[in-house]
């Protein structure tokens, strides 16, 4: 933020320069407009980098409660199969024995059922938040690329202003056009996300 502050004050001491010419009070008005746009989204990226995190950890406990459901379903199954096995081959057992084991055995069945639906829902909250993250992660992308294209941008402000090339400007105009299409594309959560772009950042 204070190296963006640092140069708007350099653009808007260059424009009061020799007279303040057209060509210097474009660029601090550029310069001016394109920092303040870069710093929301930095602030607005970095807000998203932190619910990401935070999602990515309920992600990571979500598969850990998913597989720790797995491993006791797949105990109580085991467990019950056991039990239908004693039940097969024990001769002579009485009538209270096998009731006793046909009751531990729908007592099995019971957990074996709740632990197979708490699996499918923990799964479907899980993924509903792996996808949350995917779509943050879009848009995080968003405004990295919106920075850094605005950081282009202001850098080419600079050279004009030493050059005085309009030329020059014109191109910043172009990154910072750009910068500003992902910007808003990242507040206004649409799908633009330059995949090249985001392989060549990240």
């Amino acid at each position: 933020m204070s190296d963006l502050a640092d140069t708007v004050s350099e653009a808007i001491e260059k424009a009061d320069e020799g007279g303040a010419s057209n060509l210097n009070g474009l660029i601090a008005l550029s310069v001016a407009v394109v920092a303040t746009f870069t710093a929301l989204c930095n602030v607005k990226g970095g807000n998203i980098g932190q619910a990401m995190a935070q999602t990515q950890a309920t992600v990571v406990d979500g598969w850990a409660y998913y597989q720790a459901k797995g491993t006791k379903l797949n105990i109580a199954e085991s467990a019950r199969d056991m039990l239908r096995v004693q039940a097969d081959v024990t001769p002579g057992l009485s009538a209270d024995g096998r009731a006793l084991l046909v009751a531990k055995i729908a007592d099995y069945d019971t957990k074996i059922a709740a632990y197979e639906r708490e699996k499918g829902d923990i799964k479907r909250d899980t993924e509903a938040h792996q996808q949350e993250y995917e779509r943050l992660g879009i848009r995080d992308d968003q405004f990295d690329m919106a920075e850094a294209t605005m950081s282009v941008a202001i850098a080419l402000m600079g050279i004009t202003a030493l050059t005085k090339k309009r030329r020059l400007l014109y191109v910043a105009w172009m990154f910072a056009g750009f910068g500003a299409v992902l910007g808003i594309a990242g507040f206004a959560g649409l799908n633009i996300h330059p995949t090249f772009l985001a392989r060549l950042l990240g």
